[in-house]
């Protein structure tokens, strides 16, 4: 059954919500394009305030993977699942079964990963009733974070005529597995780094593990830096944000991190680089594509560098064009889209 209720499922082929009252799972599973290839995207597992709220964000989500997979250059399409409950308490193993059992429903149109909210553990589970499951080699976290660092290198370049990241100042907003592991990777770069986390243990392994400097929440945007990394939730550039912010250069990890198009022209207008998310954060999208396809670590990593000469790509179209670089990267993905798998 096709969910056809919310005024923007027209934009994407389809969206099927998943939920059984015996296993507790409620959530949706929604697919924008498979015109690349099948549709890939993970499974997020949040505590969503209401199903609109779900809906919204997995709608949002499965574009940007479309995108996504475009940008990289990827035979993919773009899909998403959400499930709506807590991550620290609501697993069970029926919910996963039962969760396996719709993505196959689908018969390979959408292939699952994990995401916020899930692990590799969980994507076991989800296996045990689907082969549409990707991610189980390991955890692709690591490589989204390598990514990041890669585009991350070309903004200074661009913005700030950089050649590397030593004793750049970069401001990380979130420290789950992507931001933590981007957090490590710019240590070792030899970055000095601010961090906020709405959990103490993670600011504390930050701050005792890699010299960082934690920050409240509400003030990592404010700080005086070369880089905003936004590594948690969706949403969190708006039109207050854009004016808050005092780095020259975002680039993070975060997903959908425009609350709308208006903040890439606000952006624009401040001299602040926005690297498009989607864009910069493909490393993981990357890493579970070579899984499926084969090719190997070397082929991976050497796919995920690439992301630094995707942004060039971006940033030369914004230029020519007179556009944002949130515009033009939407335009690079729609004419791959339009053009169809080679």
């Amino acid at each position: 059954m096709e969910y056809t209720g919310h005024p923007i499922v027209q934009a994407h082929e389809m969206v099927m919500p998943c939920e059984s009252p015996e296993t507790g799972i409620l959530g949706y599973i929604a697919i924008h394009s498979t015109r690349l290839g099948p549709a890939l995207g993970g499974c997020r597992m949040y505590p969503y305030e209401s199903r609109e709220r779900a809906l919204n964000d997995v709608l949002r989500l499965a574009k940007a993977m479309s995108y996504k997979a475009a940008c990289a250059g990827l035979a993919l399409g773009g899909g998403k699942a959400v499930i709506i409950g807590d991550p620290r308490r609501d697993k069970t193993p029926a919910l996963w079964e039962r969760f396996g059992r719709c993505v196959d429903a689908l018969n390979g149109r959408y292939i699952t990963a994990e995401d916020v909210g899930t692990t590799v553990a969980d994507m076991a589970e989800v296996a045990k009733a689907t082969k549409w499951v990707a991610g189980l080699t390991g955890d692709p976290s690591p490589y989204t974070a390598r990514g990041v660092l890669a585009g991350m290198r070309a903004c200074v370049a661009r913005r700030l005529g950089r050649g590397d990241l030593r004793g750049v100042r970069v401001a990380v907003q979130g420290l789950g597995k992507v931001g933590m592991a981007l957090a490590e990777l710019l240590h070792r770069e030899g970055a000095v780094l601010v961090v906020a986390d709405v959990d103490a243990e993670r600011r504390r392994r930050a701050e005792e593990r890699l010299g960082a400097r934690a920050v409240a929440p509400e003030e990592i945007m404010e700080q005086d830096v070369e880089v905003f990394a936004p590594c948690a939730m969706g949403g969190v550039l708006d039109e207050v944000a854009a004016e808050r912010l005092r780095a020259p250069v975002v680039a993070g990890a975060a997903n959908n991190q425009l609350s709308g198009p208006e903040v890439g022209w606000r952006l624009q207008e401040r001299g602040i680089l926005y690297a498009p998310d989607y864009v910069v954060n493909a490393g993981g999208l990357i890493f579970c594509y070579y899984e499926i396809k084969g090719g190997g670590e070397e082929a991976t990593l050497r796919h995920v560098e690439r992301i630094a000469e995707n942004l060039q790509q971006v940033f030369r179209r914004a230029e020519a064009e007179g556009i944002s670089t949130a515009e033009a990267a939407d335009r690079l993905a729609e004419a791959c889209i339009a053009r169809g798998a080679p």
